[in-house]
């Protein structure tokens, strides 16, 4: 198992106020998979690993549909990263290891 898969309560710092939701993490080899599980619903994703950080995208329908550009990079039990909206801006992503 490497240091990034697991369960993670993460929050997104948004406009809209904190996003919290579950992020679940499968890697294999330069990939992961799982999903993404909050108050705005639930989205599967899949995206790289690189030594401790990973990037993927997410499609999103609330509030409106749109792709987000994540990243977050593990350190022991925690990760931290940012969400980027397009015109929208960046977010930070924080989270602890469920």
């Amino acid at each position: 198992m490497a240091n990034v898969d697991g369960n993670w309560d993460v929050v997104v710092k948004s406009p809209m106020g904190d996003q919290k939701a579950t992020l679940l993490v499968t890697s294999a080899g330069d990939s992961f998979t799982g999903n993404f599980a909050g108050g705005m619903g639930t989205s599967d994703v899949t995206g790289a690993v690189d030594g401790d950080t990973l990037t993927w995208k997410m499609d999103i329908t609330v509030p409106m549909p749109m792709t987000l550009d994540c990243e977050a990079t593990v350190e022991g039990e925690e990760l931290n990263g940012k969400v980027t909206a397009g015109a929208f801006g960046s977010f930070p992503l924080i989270g602890k290891r469920a």
